[in-house]
């Protein structure tokens, strides 16, 4: 199958990538972080949870932030929602597109959020179809994909099984995640065909964390395969609180980096989500981890020292 000629890229940065952060983030700097990243051609950025305050400290200020954002004509801001508590509050919010998810891994979602799979699926099934109800748009989670932090097997099998459940309550699009970065290209060559069988690619994302320094590999093998949407995190920020030693996101600037050099369209202007990158840099107290953020900004000071030589 021939690479797609344009990628469509969902950004984490806000929601996936702060929640893992250890200090706590003020609600005027996320809104700056959002807004700067809603003036990069990004059309989809995931901005915060609507999760319990007490689970996720971070996240408490979900509403008011999304309140805040300025909405940018074209840009969609979906948030996750764990139970009909979270979506009420959304959509008290004025939210027109939410997430909701659950894991191919049976202890991983024991661990997460307190429920089987099947429990956690009947959940979402009423956020579904109020959602669906209410005209939202609506996108589903599958973690732990390719592998669980705490041992027990995962098969293609059961992401399958998983995926097809979430699809059938009515999801738009599906998210499949290397929720601890373990995953490799010969695990897609096997998976995406499984779920493609049943699912159109159309409808289908993959989101890699980079712990083990795969996730531009996986997404090359995914693009081989014809996927065209992927989420990625800004700065590559990012991490899982239920999942020991998951580190973050692929770096937004490290897709891109990789698609526009092959000639494959996003839409999206790596000089501005670098700018956005550099912002969440200075008001974190850690550096960042995209290798093409780094090394661009490094070739910036180098540039910049060259010209301001005597």
């Amino acid at each position: 199958m021939g690479l797609p000629k344009f990628v469509k890229l969902v950004e984490m940065g806000p929601r996936d990538g702060l929640q893992n952060e250890h200090a706590v983030i003020g609600s005027d700097d996320k809104v700056r972080y959002i807004d700067l990243l809603s003036e990069t051609g990004l059309q989809w950025i995931e901005v915060t949870s609507f999760v319990s305050p007490k689970a996720i400290p971070q996240l408490a200020d979900a509403a008011d932030v999304f309140s805040r954002i300025r909405k940018a004509p074209g840009v969609r801001y979906p948030v996750l929602v764990p139970n009909m508590k979270g979506y009420d509050r959304a959509k008290a919010a004025g939210v027109d597109a939410v997430a909701v998810f659950t894991a191919a891994s049976e202890t991983f979602t024991k661990r997460n959020i307190n429920m089987t799979i099947d429990e956690s699926l009947e959940t979402f099934r009423d956020v579904v179809r109020a959602a669906k109800g209410d005209g939202m748009w609506v996108r589903g989670y599958v973690s732990t994909a390719f592998g669980s932090p705490f041992g027990d097997e995962v098969t293609p099998a059961m992401v399958v099984d998983v995926s097809m459940k979430l699809m059938e309550m009515g999801c738009n699009e599906l998210s499949i995640g290397d929720t601890i970065g373990v995953g490799v290209p010969s695990q897609l060559d096997e998976l995406i065909p499984a779920l493609a069988n049943e699912i159109p690619l159309n409808q289908l994302a993959f989101h890699f964390h980079d712990t083990r320094g795969t996730a531009l590999a996986n997404v090359y093998a995914a693009l081989q395969h014809g996927v065209h949407i992927f989420d990625s995190s800004a700065g590559g920020l990012g991490g899982c609180p239920y999942a020991p030693g998951a580190t973050g996101n692929v770096g937004t600037e490290d897709v891109i980096y990789l698609l526009h050099s092959m000639n494959i369209e996003t839409g999206v202007d790596l000089g501005k989500v670098r700018a956005a990158s550099r912002f969440i840099r200075g008001v974190l107290d850690h550096d960042l981890t995209s290798k093409a953020f780094q090394a661009l900004e490094a070739a910036d000071v180098r540039a910049g020292a060259a010209t301001a030589a005597p």
